[in-house]
């Protein structure tokens, strides 16, 4: 069995195959079909499935590193299958013992890419009833994956009521329209365009955590939000580490010391302003992994203990932890994206180099949901005791 340590240089080795030509397939914005294939021909795609049906039966822990590590060559394809992670674990966060079952075996024995058509800020998807199946339609703006997925989680409410359902479908299929029409300035290769969904026709048995068409629900339902936020959280700290590297391979290989400062340098390397610049940035980037780390192992160990234990308070402490993460995270990966040219020179700005996809990419995805709402909620922890209630971004 591949340890955890051996997951994450697979990991490593697929960042550096993606760092490779990641300038060019950036400037390209082509759907990453390639990218993914690699996760999958990895394995990468199903370490957290159940070793009997041929996954890694890793834990979430393992998991946000391997994002991490991915994101340091690629912060696209390191979104993608962070996101593919929570997706591929939605059915343990709300379905039944059978639903759990079925569906694990069937996307670790064939290695099948997870997207979502889950945007809280549009309006739901429409569910109707028609005998036996459940009938999905309406639109969303964004659906990370979309077009290189092989399964779409889907959320909607049921008409007539306030019943929330999940379910997972097949992508390529008459109902689901994917369009091209993802432009955005940076994560160019997430396919997160959006999606038209008409008349998707589910089995009501296949609704997830539903059991006689009644939801029995748990506090660890609502792992889903903390769940992914540590999903970005470290992508956004292998942004940044892939950053702070690509600047300092340029500046061992090209930045020159700067001779009009009076005390003139024979290289970069012994250039005063740049030593301290670097070491500034990594002192910030170590300090940033270690509270990412101890949010991954904690929440690790609540998302791998009995569905029935998780209580609200502990939900909740966990909830703030990775706010602070990603906080942290956010604002140091920004920092270090726009700092590196400071310390690589004028000539790194040439767009042959492409460092300007690091900031891009870090700018773009930060603002999935404002970050200030992340500082308020550790603020109001931190002199008020009081804990997040969950929400679709809390």
């Amino acid at each position: 069995m591949t340890s955890s340590q051996e997951w994450v240089e697979i990991a490593r080795d697929v960042a550096a195959k993606l760092a490779v030509d990641a300038v060019e397939r950036d400037r390209a914005h082509e759907t990453p079909y390639e990218e993914v294939r690699l996760l999958k021909d990895s394995g990468l795609v199903t370490l957290l499935g159940p070793a009997e049906h041929g996954g890694g039966g890793q834990t979430w822990e393992t998991a946000y590193r391997v994002i991490r590590e991915v994101a340091r060559g690629d912060g696209s394809i390191g979104q993608l299958l962070g996101y593919h992670y929570l997706w591929a674990w939605a059915v343990r966060l709300v379905g039944t013992e059978a639903q759990i079952a079925a569906v694990e075996e069937l996307y670790t024995k064939d290695r099948l890419f997870f997207g979502g058509a889950v945007n809280p800020r549009d309006s739901d998807l429409t569910i109707t009833e028609d005998g036996d199946e459940l009938v999905y339609s309406g639109h969303k703006s964004f659906s990370t994956g979309s077009k290189v997925s092989d399964l779409t989680v889907l959320e909607g409410v049921l008409e007539g009521t306030g019943d929330h359902i999940f379910a997972i479908v097949p992508s390529r299929q008459e109902g689901i329209v994917f369009h091209d029409d993802w432009d955005n300035i940076g994560q160019r290769l997430t396919e997160s365009g959006s999606v038209t969904i008409k008349n998707v026709r589910v089995p009501w048995a296949s609704a997830a955590g539903y059991v006689d068409r009644k939801f029995q629900p748990l506090t660890y339902n609502t792992l889903n939000v903390p769940a992914i936020q540590l999903v970005f959280t470290n992508f956004y700290l292998g942004i940044a580490q892939g950053a702070l590297d690509t600047a300092l391979a340029y500046t061992r290989d090209h930045t020159r010391a700067w001779p009009y400062g009076g005390d003139d340098k024979a290289s970069a390397g012994e250039e005063w302003y740049i030593l301290e610049g670097y070491g500034d940035l990594q002192a910030k980037l170590w300090a940033v992994e270690a509270l990412v780390d101890r949010a991954g192992a904690e929440i690790s160990e609540v998302l791998h203990a009995p569905r029935e234990q998780l209580t609200p308070q502990r939900r909740g402490e966990l909830a703030v932890l990775i706010a602070a993460a990603k906080q942290r995270a956010s604002d140091t990966g920004l920092e270090v994206g726009t700092k590196i040219f400071e310390l690589t020179g004028a000539r790194a700005s040439a767009a042959k180099y492409g460092l300007d996809r690091f900031w891009r990419n870090l700018r773009t995805h930060s603002l999935h949901d404002p970050v200030a709402y992340k500082r308020r909620e550790v603020g109001a922890y931190a002199l008020l005791g009081q804990l997040p209630e969950p929400t679709w971004y809390t």
